[in-house]
């Protein structure tokens, strides 16, 4: 039977070298001038949805939490991402992390086996911005994102939703792995009773990701065959 592989992107398939912060930070000046000069709160990136971010930098802010202003955040955060993107590349920052291109590569060859796509806390262009700038967005058809949803946990069933509403796609929590560098990757999994496969990659250590007790975990993806491998084994 064919298995869903959902993949987070920030720390698991690439890393930005904070591309998504500083536009977060530029993407909210732009859209509201007024913060000019304002001190920009501390954020904690990782695992969370875009969503929830900019509900905190709103209350942070005292600025209204309603559609029209994430409307206008959200115009100007994709600008300024795809501008520092291409900053970053020009100085040599920012990569898809190591074993990700091959690995997309083998699951690929065998799309009768594996259905590929995201779970990520990016807003769904933010993400397509993201992994196009790499090269890797045409190996995704559909995800669940930051914009769908402000808690992390609801996404898992927001995934299999689109699965078969756009694509004809029907999978049981029970054929679906979530691939993902943070414990909130883990949670989120848990909370739709989907598999889960950690990877020490991004900003939670090895010890940090035993901790929380995902079905595997990994060091990184740099041995393609050891990865496929455990998402084999993932599903017994």
């Amino acid at each position: 039977m064919e298995k869903l592989l959902l993949f987070d992107i920030d720390g698991t398939l690439i890393d930005t070298e904070g591309a998504g912060l500083i536009s977060l930070q530029k993407g909210m000046v732009t859209a509201f001038p007024e913060l000019s000069g304002r001190a920009f709160p501390p954020l904690d990136l990782g695992g969370a949805t875009d969503s929830s971010v900019v509900a905190f930098l709103f209350e942070a802010y005292g600025l209204e939490n309603h559609f029209e202003n994430q409307t206008r955040f959200f115009d100007f955060y994709l600008i300024a991402l795809k501008e520092q993107l291409q900053v970053f590349e020009k100085e040599g920052k920012g990569r898809v992390l190591d074993g990700v291109v091959p690995l997309l590569q083998q699951l690929a060859t065998c799309s009768h086996r594996w259905t590929l796509a995201l779970l990520t806390g990016n807003t769904a262009h933010g993400a397509r911005a993201k992994l196009s700038h790499y090269g890797v967005d045409h190996h995704f058809a559909f995800g669940a994102y930051g914009d769908d949803h402000a808690d992390r946990n609801e996404l898992g069933p927001i995934a299999l939703r689109r699965a078969e509403k756009d694509h004809g796609l029907i999978f049981d929590s029970a054929d679906v792995v979530v691939i993902g560098d943070t414990p909130k990757d883990v949670a989120c999994a848990r909370a739709f009773g989907a598999r889960v496969i950690a990877v020490a990659t991004g900003a939670s250590s090895h010890q940090e990701l035993a901790g929380v007790d995902p079905d595997i975990l990994l060091k990184n993806f740099e041995d393609t065959d050891e990865t496929l491998a455990a998402i084999e084994a993932v599903f017994g």
